[in-house]
Parts: C-alpha cells; sequence; structure tokens
C-alpha cells in the first residue's frame, strides 16, 4: 500500500518522514516530533524541520556532525558501545538506538502521525526483547506447539485455539521460560511469530479492534509465508539500491544468505532468518544466551561449506560440530577472519545465482502502520471491520 506522503524529494533524504494532516497540524506535529526527540535525549543530536512546500511535512534526521562521529556511513552496529547505551537491559536506551538508527537510515522511514512513529519504535522494542528470548529445536522436517494452545490443520496449519490469548500462545510456542520447553520449528517462522507478537502487544493500546482481529484471524487460519510478508511488513532497500553492509535497526527482520550452491542445498541452511537486537548483535533461535556478532555470523554461514557430509542412506547434511570447530579456528585467526569477511561482507547476489555475491542481504523489513486510522495491515480473513476507514 503506498505511504500517505508524497514521493520524497530525489535524492531519498533519508531519516524519519511525518506528514502533515494540514497545514494548520504543522506546527503541532513539529512540536511533538520534537518534544519525542528531546523525551529520549536526542534533540541535539538530530534535526526536526518542516518541509516541502505544497505538501508540508516533518523531516528528522542527524545532524552531520553526530552522525560522522557515532554513525560513519549509515554503519549503526556501533553506535550503543561509543554512547555507552545498555539497549541490552535498559527499554529507554534501546527506544534510543531504535531511533538513532533510524535517523541515520539512507532510506527515509514514513509515517502519517508522530503517534504511529511512537508505535514503530515500541514493536520495535517488543521484536527485540522478544527475539531475545526466543529458543527453537532444530528439526527441519517437524513442527509443534504447546498443545494447550495450539492446534493444527493441514489447510489452516497452526491455529491458537478458541478463547486462548495469541500473546500468550506465541510466547509459549517460542519462549523456554514461558512453556518450560522447546517446540521445533523453523528460524523463518519464528521471525513471523516474533513479529506478529510484537504487532499485537502494540495493539492492545494502540488500536485494540485491529487487535481483536489479529486474534480471530489466528484462531481462524495462519498467515505464513509470502502471504505473511505482504500482509505485515514492508520491505526497504533494493538489490538495484541496496542499503549500507552496516545498517540495521534494533527490531528489522532480515536474511543472510549461503552463498555456497552446494550447502544451501540442504533444508535449514539457505541462508539464516534472524532479528537485528542492537548493539552489534543478532539473535541465535538455537542457542538463545550466545547471540551473533555481524563478524560471527558471516563466519558461520561461510563455514557451512565445509560442514556438509552425506550419510548413509545418501542424504546430504550440516555437521555442526565441524562448523564450530572451523569458525573458532577462523575467530582466533585475524588474517583468515579478514578473508573470510572480505567475502561474505559482499551483497548477496540475486536469488538462484552463485557468484561473486557474499551473504549480506540488500534490504530489511519493517513492520507496517498499526494505529486506527491508517493502518495499512489487512488480513486476509479479517481485513477490517465494519464501516472501518480504508488505509
Amino acid at each position: 500500500m503506498p505511504s500517505t506522503l508524497q514521493s520524497p524529494p530525489h535524492p531519498d533524504p533519508g531519516g524519519v518522514l511525518i506528514a502533515s494532516p494540514d497545514p494548520a497540524g504543522t506546527a503541532v506535529a513539529l512540536e511533538t516530533a520534537q518534544r519525542l526527540l528531546a523525551d529520549l535525549g536526542l534533540r541535539t543530536a538530530a534535526h526536526c524541520e518542516v518541509r516541502g512546500e505544497a505538501a508540508p511535512f516533518i523531516h528528522a534526521a542527524l545532524t552531520p556532525g553526530f552522525a560522522a562521529s557515532y554513525l560513519p556511513e549509515h554503519d549503526t552496529t556501533g553506535v550503543a558501545r561509543a554512547l555507552s547505551l545498555r539497549t541490552d537491559a535498559d527499554d529507554a536506551d534501546l527506544d534510543r538506538e531504535i531511533m538513532l538508527a533510524m535517523l541515520a537510515s539512507p532510506v527515509a522511514f514514513d509515517f502519517p502521525s508522530v503517534a504511529e512513529l511512537e508505535s514503530a519504535v515500541r514493536i520495535r522494542r517488543y521484536i527485540v526483547r522478544a527475539a531475545g528470548k526466543t529458543a527453537l529445536a532444530f528439526d527441519t522436517e517437524h513442527a509443534e506447539r504447546p498443545e494447550d494452545y495450539w492446534t493444527y490443520d493441514e489447510a489452516r496449519g497452526f491455529t491458537i485455539l478458541p478463547g486462548r490469548s495469541l500473546i500468550d500462545g506465541l510466547r509459549k510456542a517460542t519462549q523456554p521460560e514461558a512453556s518450560g520447553q522447546l517446540y521445533a520449528f523453523s528460524c523463518y517462522r519464528a521471525t513471523e511469530y516474533v513479529t506478529v507478537l510484537g504487532i499485537a502487544q502494540e495493539l492492545r493500546e494502540a488500536n485494540p479492534e485491529l487487535g481483536e482481529r489479529l486474534q480471530r484471524q489466528w484462531e481462524t487460519r495462519a498467515v505464513m509465508s509470502g502471504s505473511f510478508h505482504d500482509t505485515f511488513l514492508r520491505e526497504y532497500g533494493t538489490l538495484a539500491a541496496p542499503l549500507p553492509q552496516r545498517f540495521y535497526v534494533p527490531g528489522d527482520r532480515l536474511w543472510f544468505r549461503n552463498p555456497d550452491a552446494a550447502s544451501s542445498d540442504v533444508e535449514g541452511y539457505e541462508g539464516s532468518w534472524v532479528f537485528y537486537l542492537g548493539g552489534g548483535l543478532f539473535n541465535n533461535f538455537w542457542e538463545r544466551g550466545a547471540p551473533y556478532t555481524l563478524t560471527a555470523k558471516c563466519v558461520e554461514i561461510y563455514h557451512w561449506r565445509h560442514g556438509l557430509r552425506t550419510d548413509a542412506a545418501g542424504k546430504r547434511y550440516i555437521d555442526e560440530a565441524i562448523v564450530k570447530d572451523r569458525m573458532q579456528q577462523t575467530l582466533a585467526d585475524p588474517a583468515a577472519c579478514a578473508d573470510i569477511l572480505a567475502r561474505m561482507m559482499r551483497i548477496r547476489d540475486p536469488q538462484g545465482v552463485y557468484a561473486e555475491g557474499g551473504c549480506i542481504d540488500a534490504t530489511r523489513e519493517r513492520v507496517r502502520w498499526v494505529r486506527a486510522g491508517h493502518s495499512d495491515i489487512a488480513l486476509p480473513d479479517f481485513p477490517a471491520a465494519a464501516g472501518a476507514r480504508a488505509a
């Protein structure tokens, strides 16, 4: 769905764009945006101004000096350390890092209101916290969910039992501390669950009516894969104009591609779906307490090729013990690590091509708008309440 904002001037101004409903509301929107930055302690780090004559909008971005000092070339991976932000333990610091990364974006994040921007920040925080608690049992052939919350039907997928909370069900399926055990399903499906959990948490206050429709949707039929992406997410960046290799916003869903043709044919090793947690770390669905640095993630995927084996039945698999051993050797050898990163930190090749590309995707994924009046989430079975304003 197109944005309510006009297409930004070229080149893309980046940062954050906020629509002004009418000229009279521009001053109010500007004051509200400036107050939000001030509350986060970022007022001096960013400029926030009215732009556009025919259709005014608010534009916020980091000042050039601050960006050059703390996020050079849109590299967001070191800003938390540089500013001593405790994003792993302090929600306010995490919100600051989220906003700093958005303000540093080379591709503009557009919102129809400051309230929608605030919802986006909270959703990202919820996603980061949930991703950090999520752990799965690795099994590419089976899937399971807590039976007291979920049921399975081949046509509908895993659905939530009537009368059971979707939020609680998602937590129990993904967070061992909520269920007492690990459940088996793919990292891709786990990213869907964590994303929906973050959205559902925000909808309780920001848009309860959409929250009720989301609950009914998962009681009726799961939204998965391509449909999930189209329903809940917007992709930003393109292969033609890729995002910088070290640009990530906490709460982004992203894919690291396996650039090795042979090992990528093993189910579950085509690549790796993760969330950026902030602080230079990406979540680890298989070892919850051991998040990845960008370097470690690249090195691990590179060594999948060395773990490729064939069992007695002729089926190929990845020997994780070999991969871990190779990783440790590489990470202890600066020269070898640098050689691998020089290859893996390249933007990935197009789908189906295995040539000179690395594992870094050109794009990231962000959640759509959620607030009443301009949400652009249209659920497949419950697209909108009767009489609701179309997004």
